[in-house]
């Protein structure tokens, strides 16, 4: 009689609880790192198995500039076509077995540095790859409709095209501007557009630092902090440069959850533009404060060769990931035959 009741006690919580049933039969076997044989219906969320899809090179980021597709309208007006994807799905390790869910542009954090001359006509074809809704929001002047604010873009391949024309000159950063905004910023959608003055500017070994923040454990605080992404990335490959050569920096701050950041450097003093639009440098320091995507240009020529570092001055943020060397060369024909990037 007990025997019975137990079964149909037992068939009727399958019933009721169908879904229980399901998932206490998915049991999963692996084998962590140290040796151990676990069991479970659960996820598994040991980082040390989850495989990366995102291969961001921040070398290659550095020196990186998209000019887009060229051609010229029937007056004589420059336009510049990009074609930026959003995606919400990919896995980023950023640290020696710590994987993050990042959203990116065109596949990485930050996304691709646009690049323009002021009054050049952009057409920014912008595809959503991912699940949610995204926008592309550029800092800069440009109609309503163009500010990706209003037009959110749904996911599964809704389309926009940004048309504006490229201005002011400066530094600026765009990015994604869908509620919870820090959200989508954290998670990486956001990258680098430059306008260059139609006059240019004088040659020199140019590079794009973002400085940006990774909150691994969702608890909106920042557990890691970079210059392009990866923690130490830079201190563990130093940038190399030569000695009586002009350096100019595009720095753009886009760490979320903290309220300023700043960027010394050692062993010398940088000429600085706040935003670019000034070709008179506003300040000679060696080291400025950035508040949530303040951003600005920085230029510098090193007399001595040697290693220096540059870093956040505050210690919390390098100490945990912010902070590089730049490698000066000793260049004593001071060549111009350089290569100046992309």
């Amino acid at each position: 009689m007990i025997l019975l009741v137990s079964i149909t006690v037992g068939l009727s919580l399958i019933a009721v609880f169908p879904t229980i049933s399901e998932a206490q039969s998915e049991q999963k076997t692996f084998v962590t790192h140290s040796g151990a044989v676990i069991t479970t219906s659960g996820d598994v969320i040991d980082p040390l198995y989850t495989v990366s899809t995102v291969d961001f090179d921040p070398d290659e980021f550095l020196r990186n500039f998209e000019y887009g597709r060229v051609s010229t309208s029937e007056t004589g007006q420059t336009i510049r076509e990009y074609t930026i994807i959003a995606e919400d799905d990919k896995i980023q390790e950023i640290s020696p077995g710590v994987f993050y869910n990042v959203w990116t542009f065109n596949g990485t954090v930050p996304g691709p540095t646009i690049r323009a001359t002021e009054g050049d006509l952009l057409r920014i074809h912008f595809i959503n790859n991912g699940s949610k809704e995204h926008t592309m929001h550029f800092h800069g002047i440009h109609p309503a409709g163009m500010d990706g604010v209003f037009e959110p873009v749904g996911g599964n391949g809704g389309q926009f095209v940004y048309e504006f024309e490229a201005g002011p000159v400066g530094v600026h950063p765009y990015h994604c501007h869908v509620m919870p905004l820090e959200e989508h910023i954290v998670h990486g959608l956001y990258g680098v557009f430059i306008v260059d003055p139609k006059e240019g500017r004088a040659p020199a070994d140019e590079m794009v630092m973002v400085l940006n923040g990774l909150d691994t454990d969702f608890d909106t605080e920042n557990n890691f902090y970079a210059a392009n992404t990866i923690p130490f990335y830079y201190q563990h490959h130093p940038i190399q440069i030569n000695t009586h050569e002009l350096i100019r920096v595009y720095v753009v701050n886009m760490v979320e959850f903290d309220p300023i950041n700043n960027l010394h450097l050692h062993g010398n003093l940088y000429k600085y533009y706040p935003t670019g639009t000034d070709v008179v440098p506003s300040f000679y320091t060696d080291m400025i404060t950035l508040s949530q995507t303040e951003r600005g240009i920085m230029e510098f020529e090193y007399e001595y060769p040697g290693k220096y570092l540059f870093h956040a001055h505050k210690v919390e943020f390098s100490e945990k990931g912010w902070v590089g060397i730049f490698l000066v060369q000793d260049n004593p024909n001071n060549s111009q035959e350089l290569d100046y990037g992309t």
